[in-house]
């Protein structure tokens, strides 16, 4: 398992990332915490086991990030993000777990503000990054599941969004750029490879992209870009 880096002499040491486990399969909680407890920079904050549970939890002991379940009794994962991240005092990142065969509730969850998507059967190194990545502003999509849901998304008639496209005209050519790049699930070092220009640059671009369109994460700007029509519906993303 991956450490994190030490702190600098004199520094003072970050505060554990807080996680609040939700699923309604008590094993699953358990798999998941034996996982995250050895990690030393990473606690445990709780677990609840569906929608209105984690609300109530996540209110009490406002964790950094939350691992929803999508389907749960009750309240399910897509209607409880929707409602902690219109919660203007909750700070917390969702990460979604899904499986393979429930592909149509992905594209709810990330819209209803889901910084990504994990499968249950993630290994724990790529469980332990990501809650790591999300916690310091980044989005994270699974790569096999990300083809999937694109694909998905445009085979499945949808209204351009005129209105939303609008904004589009703040963008340089360059941040236009970047943005289908993005849209099409590259990285950053991918997209700097195709721009032929420093990571830190595009880290730049990806910023005022964000920034102009109003947009939380790499996650929506994603979806922004099949919304409004700057990826053609014909378009395919990279295996």
């Amino acid at each position: 398992m991956s450490q994190p880096a030490p702190p600098a002499a004199g520094s003072k040491p970050a505060s554990p990332i807080g996680v609040l486990i939700v699923d309604d399969q008590a094993l699953v909680r358990a798999g998941f915490r034996m996982i995250l407890e050895i990690e030393p920079d990473i606690t445990v904050a709780g677990e609840a086991a569906n929608g209105v549970q984690a609300l109530e939890l996540a209110a009490q002991l406002r964790p950094d990030i939350v691992l929803m379940d999508v389907r749960m009794p009750g309240m399910d994962g897509i209607e409880a993000t929707r409602r902690l991240r219109a919660d203007r005092a909750a700070h917390s990142r969702v990460v979604m777990l899904t499986t393979f065969d429930m592909d149509e509730y992905v594209f709810e969850a990330l819209r209803a503000g889901a910084s990504g998507f994990l499968l249950k059967d993630v290994q724990p190194e790529l469980l332990v990054t990501g809650i790591r990545a999300v916690h310091s502003g980044e989005s994270l999509l699974a790569p096999t599941v990300t083809r999937r849901l694109i694909e998905s998304f445009l085979q499945t008639p949808r209204l351009v969004d005129t209105a939303a496209g609008a904004r589009l005209d703040a963008l340089t050519a360059r941040e236009h750029e970047t943005l289908r790049l993005l849209a099409r699930g590259l990285t950053n070092s991918e997209i700097a490879t195709k721009l032929y220009v420093s990571e830190t640059t595009v880290k730049t671009h990806v910023g005022r992209v964000l920034m102009k369109l109003g947009l939380r994460d790499r996650v929506q700007a994603v979806i922004y870009a099949y919304e409004t029509g700057l990826i053609s519906r014909s378009s395919r993303p990279n295996p």
